[in-house]
């Protein structure tokens, strides 16, 4: 088991290369609707804020139940707290649609998918708004489940270790980066998500922090 404050130079250089490897690098550009996914950082309702304040979509859905993860943090659900959130940003309520029931990320997108029809949207393209270490596995599964849609990722532009420092707690944001990579490779095996290449180094510093026992998030 990793101990607090024994994170070797290795183990952040292979860490960083994870987070690397989860950003799509999208260039933003307007879209017919935004989603917003839910999860224990409420960064994702402040940037999803800022997007809309720039004018980028009309329409934003945030989506997510709870989890074991965020039912303390946030006990109305992940949505409810990410809209309260942006409202109090600016963002007006009649531009904010709540997907409360969503407990994974395929659900996200299918489950809004069918909230923005119910309201009259048909939208053909779609900005998806998450953790920076999320992106790719969101455009992943959104790919499976909403192949029609042109989908552009985007997270809080944050850099690695000032993300570390948000979360305080350097051996989880590391778990975390290490569970979301192995959906990235899992997922498509299971119907879930569309595969993506993962470059030899990115592998080889997957394996080396699994090892080295950074598999708190990992499925079993």
């Amino acid at each position: 088991m990793v101990q607090p404050g024994t994170i070797t130079e290795q183990q952040w250089r292979d860490a960083e290369g994870i987070w690397q490897y989860h950003q799509m690098g999208h260039e933003l550009r307007p879209a017919d609707a935004a989603i917003g996914l839910g999860s224990h950082d409420l960064g994702v309702a402040t940037f999803a804020a800022e997007l809309y304040h720039s004018g980028l979509f009309p329409v934003l859905v945030f989506s997510g139940g709870n989890s074991p993860t965020t039912a303390a943090r946030f006990p109305r659900g992940e949505a409810v707290h990410y809209r309260e959130h942006a409202m109090s940003l600016g963002v007006p309520d009649t531009s904010i649609l709540v997907e409360p029931k969503a407990g994974n990320t395929g659900q996200n997108v299918s489950l809004s998918r069918e909230l923005l029809a119910e309201h009259g949207h048909q939208p053909r393209s779609l900005l998806l708004i998450s953790k920076p270490y999320m992106e790719r596995r969101a455009y992943a599964t959104c790919r499976k489940v909403w192949p029609e849609v042109r989908v552009t990722c985007a997270s809080e532009p944050l850099e690695f270790h000032d993300y570390v420092q948000s979360i305080g707690d350097g051996k989880l944001v590391i778990d975390m980066l290490v569970g979301d990579l192995q959906r990235v490779i899992e997922y498509p095996k299971q119907g879930f998500a569309v595969e993506q290449e993962v470059p030899a180094d990115i592998l080889a510093a997957y394996d080396r922090l699994l090892e080295a026992g950074f598999d708190s998030r990992v499925l079993r």
